[in-house]
């Protein structure tokens, strides 16, 4: 696939970071449609007015991803309305951090965390991969996993758990396609380390471990989404510890996460992003999932 030209492209917490970029992304390139997803409708609204010029038809959905209801009943709508999606990417995530696991709440943290980050690309995934799989042309489903997914870490053991069962989850489905015969849907797991949006404020950096720039993440993941390729992993050197694991005792293993890169440390200071809520807060005077402001 040379570009989403033509295509309809959905885009989970499209109205900020990350989420934004591979909006404007898709608009630039003459998508059809840009159909965004988020739970923030002031975001939203702000998003759609900004992406309102050219024939690019920008519409957006005020949903939480957390429900499963939510995600079932605004996917039929898109699909009455669009027939069906032909590029996924499921960006939308939550991080909760800098305590150790026995200090956090059940429901507040590992709860949420994994229904926004696990179960919420499942459930979409699975509402719109056969819209997909019918499809006359290409289709794509990108898959916002992290870092994380490999490397265990301190102070962000439900954050960790969650994407470690998305890589898992989202492989699994490109290897499900290609044994069904499936050709023309391909399936990109995006693994990032920490993230210059907001979302992992107060986290540090590392040794081969540099913070990212937003940007370039979205640049590689749009590039290997088009391309089809299985994977992208940020920087390079996360796959020093996919090496170590084979080869290394997990003592031994420890200690150069530990002591001598300092992974096991970064998220001491993680303070997240600003104003974020949990869930129950969130939904507290939030609309019922339906149609934000419509712009074309």
């Amino acid at each position: 696939m040379k570009s989403v030209s033509g295509k309809n492209v959905l885009i989970t917490g499209g109205a900020m970071g990350m989420g934004r970029l591979f909006a404007e992304r898709a608009v630039a390139e003459g998508a059809a449609t840009v159909i965004l997803w988020d739970v923030n409708e002031l975001a939203l609204n702000e998003t759609l007015d900004d992406l309102a010029d050219g024939p690019t038809e920008v519409v957006g959905f005020v949903v939480d991803v957390a429900d499963q209801d939510e995600i079932m009943t605004t996917a039929d709508q898109v699909l009455e309305e669009y027939q069906r999606v032909d590029i996924l990417i499921n960006n939308a995530g939550i991080v909760r951090g800098n305590q150790y696991f026995w200090e956090t709440d059940p429901d507040r943290d590992t709860r949420a965390t994994i229904e926004v980050n696990t179960l919420a690309p499942m459930f979409v995934a699975h509402a719109f991969l056969p819209s997909m799989i019918d499809a006359p042309g290409d289709t794509r489903l990108l898959n916002l996993a992290s870092a994380a997914g490999f490397t265990p870490n301190p102070r962000m053991a439900a954050y960790a758990a969650s994407k470690w069962a998305v890589i898992g989850w989202s492989d699994s489905v490109r290897l499900e396609l290609k044994q069904a015969h499936i050709e023309h849907v391909k399936v990109t797991t995006v693994c990032p380390y920490y993230v210059r949006t907001g979302m992992f404020e107060g986290a540090k950096s590392a040794p081969l471990l540099p913070i990212l720039d937003p940007a370039e993440v979205v640049e590689e993941a749009w590039s290997a989404m088009l391309a089809g390729s299985p994977f992208v992993v940020l920087p390079k050197t996360v796959m020093l510890s996919e090496v170590l694991k084979g080869v290394i005792p997990i003592g031994l293993r420890d200690f150069i996460a530990d002591h001598v890169i300092g992974v096991y440390h970064t998220m001491e200071d993680f303070v997240g992003r600003e104003g974020e809520k949990p869930k129950a807060d969130r939904k507290a005077g939030r609309k019922t999932a339906g149609k934000a402001s419509k712009t074309s």
